[in-house]
């Protein structure tokens, strides 16, 4: 797999907005063993208040990627690329946040995510990005991180 299996596109809204996509590097292996296809899936996407509400946290994540806050803005047309940790981080940031009104609740899992440790972060995004689980996964975790 490569070195940065994740991809931020920023896509323009109405109004000056900006909205992102995140997306992760998939291999399909070949069924004689021998490498395969590569292609990208979209994981989530976030905009509007959602997005609003998180952008230190994201933009904390691009810095520690190597990205400046400037980088992110809604003219760009190239993706950023993260390495796995930043764009497993980033994905759970996302996903958590993604149905979500209530701004405490918002807060509540951004500062449950930004101290969890690594394996975990790992742990839950392998479960709430899986198609299979995602739904109970991604409640479970919002459940943990902030509260019903």
């Amino acid at each position: 797999m490569s070195e940065k299996p994740f991809r931020l596109y920023v896509y323009p809204r109405l109004q000056g907005a900006y909205g992102l996509t995140l997306s992760q590097k998939r291999v399909k292996s070949n069924p004689n063993g021998n490498g395969g296809s590569t292609g990208w899936r979209r994981l989530v996407r976030l905009y509007g208040m959602q997005l609003q509400a998180v952008a230190e946290d994201i933009f904390a994540i691009l810095k520690q990627g190597g990205y400046r806050p400037g980088d992110l803005n809604r003219e760009r047309r190239t993706p950023l690329e993260l390495a796995e940790e930043n764009g497993v981080r980033l994905g759970l940031l996302f996903m958590m946040v993604k149905p979500l009104t209530k701004g405490e609740r918002i807060t509540g899992i951004s500062q449950g995510l930004k101290t969890m440790p690594v394996e975990e972060a790992y742990y839950w995004f392998s479960k709430c990005a899986d198609p299979k689980f995602r739904g109970r996964a991604q409640r479970a975790l919002r459940i943990l991180l902030a509260g019903e």
